[in-house]
């Protein structure tokens, strides 16, 4: 097969859809060299990386072909806005192309396998800009009309998009579970700062889908209640919507408590989750829920919300409470200050992460272009 494969979003500072298709591309690679890969470092007309020719995952093996590294932003949009279908030639006219980035392309002679990640911008269209939901909603509405499978990174994902869309087929639908990123081998990156084992950590881009304000107020109640110095870390590049984050801190007057870090890149990722207290994620709304699977994967005590696709991430090895209650988001905080309990979770973690992996991801994404090519094209 000619796999066109988009790696748009696999640059700097990427997030969760770049590690989606960075951590794929890498397996499938790595899993079947008798395939050939078209991989695009622009795609769509929604995203842009200014250095996406040197700042996407490399490929230097020979089945493995870079394309469209030489594009500016003008040539891009051209390319990819054109009202009819896309020149395919240009795409090394391949069997198959695979859309990570929400874009939806006009394809003719290629089948096109389309990556659904979730629908919060319909189902809380309070949580994200204008501009990123008319670009997810437009994506995905394109998707509904034009793919020939789409691939759900949940079975809540993809339950969620057959009632929206119902006219779609659901058998050219299938649910395909991430896998953490990191192993035991990887290399760590300590923060001095930190005192290991004593502090609670958070990580996420700073978005109100991820219900950091409501967790703030949480733990500014349990400090009230407790005398505990350890601090929450908050570990994430800044999203939309949370630009006066610093000035809410303040107001609640924890500001000494809060260590803000950024972005990190994955040493130092590795680090916090496997150091921190416990792995504090009461998000309002996921399409999968990777930053669970990754605490769980190296051993780490989870809280995390009961809604959306996070209990089939977290089974039974995690904490669940009700994202919107502050209350119950305290009460978690509590029963992580017992060790047993904490314990239980830690050992329950790995054995839970266990279910998940990229080879197995990229096995049955691999049976899903070979299904989509003996169907008949929509």
């Amino acid at each position: 097969m000619r796999i066109g494969f988009d790696i748009s979003q696999t640059g700097k500072a990427k997030a969760g859809c770049g590690y989606f298709a960075a951590s794929l591309i890498q397996k499938l690679v790595e899993e079947s060299d008798n395939n050939h890969y078209l991989l695009y470092s622009a795609f769509g007309n929604t995203f842009w990386d200014s250095e996406h020719a040197k700042s996407t995952i490399r490929f230097s093996q020979k089945n493995c072909t870079h394309l469209l590294d030489n594009l500016s932003h003008h040539d891009s949009l051209a390319f990819w806005s054109v009202s009819t279908s896309i020149d395919e030639d240009k795409l090394g006219n391949p069997d198959i192309v695979h859309a990570n980035n929400f874009s939806c392309p006009r394809l003719t002679s290629s089948r096109l396998v389309y990556t659904l990640y979730d629908l919060s911008f319909i189902d809380y269209p309070e949580y994200t800009s204008e501009e990123n939901r008319w670009n997810c909603f437009n994506g995905v509405f394109d998707a509904a009309m034009q793919a020939d499978l789409i691939i759900a990174i949940s079975e809540y994902s993809r339950q969620r998009f057959l009632e929206i869309f119902p006219n779609f087929p659901i058998e050219r639908t299938r649910v395909v579970y991430l896998g953490s990123r990191f192993t035991d081998t990887d290399s760590e990156k300590p923060i001095a700062s930190l005192e290991p084992h004593n502090f609670w950590l958070s990580v996420g881009t700073l978005e109100p889908r991820k219900n950091l304000r409501r967790t703030l107020r949480a733990y500014k109640q349990y400090l009230d209640l407790h005398s505990d110095s350890k601090p929450l870390v908050l570990a994430g590049g800044q999203g939309w919507l949370e630009e006066d984050l610093e000035q809410f801190i303040n107001h609640l007057e924890l500001s000494k408590h809060i260590i803000r870090l950024g972005y990190v890149d994955d040493p130092t990722l590795k680090w916090l989750y496997k150091n921190c207290w416990a792995f504090i994620y009461p998000s309002i709304y996921e399409g999968f829920g990777l930053p669970v699977l990754e605490a769980i994967s190296l051993g780490t005590a989870v809280l995390t919300s009961d809604t959306t696709s996070l209990p089939e991430v977290g089974g039974n090895a995690v904490l669940y409470v009700d994202p919107s209650s502050e209350a119950d988001i305290l009460a978690g905080f509590i029963k992580l200050d017992d060790d047993k309990f904490r314990e239980i979770l830690k050992t329950n973690s790995q054995t839970q992460a266990s279910k998940f992996s990229w080879r197995k991801a990229a096995k049955e994404v691999m049976q899903a272009y070979t299904d989509v090519l003996n169907m008949p094209p929509r």
